[in-house]
């Protein structure tokens, strides 16, 4: 299920936006304004963020200016109700990837939601390498130094998850909600355990990680 970020302060807008999106089947957040957007874009670990441009304290330009000098890679559709070329210009160039005018129809917005759900699926490569270790997702493989490493769904997953967010760090309530799902109930401990098991089998030395380590009262960073 894609999460994804609605970022609107108008809210009959911003409540037909997230009604529609629960319909077709993806987990919605709403924020109604640009510094919240900002901070929660970069605490959370959406797929895509759907960013209106005229925003309470913060404009949409500008919270798409900071995600990507922040280094956040997730899709962006702007919307707004500007039709001025120079505005959609402004927009990709800041690193929207997709821009809607109002009005809009739900459904030209749903079909721009899974084009960009799509791109960015696609660009997780079929094989990753760092180091000695090749993981394959195609085939939902590890190998370490060419030999296949017995690996758990759930450290497959974390490792999906570091390497589609590799050098941000990560949370441990963004691991839960990412990989365990939300709603789930799982402990810190079992993340850390689940941490320190896969450091044993991507790790040169798993006591002194290079890749996946440890970012004191934050989380976790993948820097392979």
């Amino acid at each position: 299920m894609a999460r994804i970020l609605v970022v609107e302060d108008e809210p009959p807008l911003a409540l037909g936006l997230e009604d529609d999106l629960k319909l077709e089947g993806y987990e919605v957040e709403v924020v109604r304004d640009g510094e919240t957007a900002s901070r929660r874009a970069q605490e959370g670990s959406f797929d895509l963020i759907i960013l209106d441009v005229m925003l309470p304290r913060k404009d949409g330009f500008e919270v798409c200016r900071e995600l990507r000098r922040a280094g956040l890679r997730t899709p962006v559709i702007l919307l707004t109700a500007k039709t001025q070329e120079s505005d959609k210009v402004l927009g990709l160039e800041l690193g929207a990837d997709d821009y809607v005018t109002k009005p809009f129809s739900p459904r030209e917005l749903r079909a721009r939601v899974k084009a960009a759900l799509r791109r960015a699926v696609g660009e997780m490569p079929e094989i990753y390498r760092f180091g000695d270790v090749e993981v394959n997702f195609a085939r939902c493989e590890l190998r370490q130094a060419g030999k296949a490493v017995e690996i758990t769904p759930i450290e497959f997953k974390l490792m999906a998850a570091f390497i589609g967010h590799r050098g941000h760090t990560l949370s441990r309530d963004t691991l839960l909600d990412e990989v365990w799902g939300r709603g789930t109930f799982v402990t810190d401990r079992v993340v850390d355990t689940h941490i320190t098991n896969l450091r044993k089998k991507i790790e040169p030395k798993p006591s002194e990680p290079r890749f996946l380590v440890s970012v004191r009262g934050m989380g976790y960073r993948f820097d392979g």
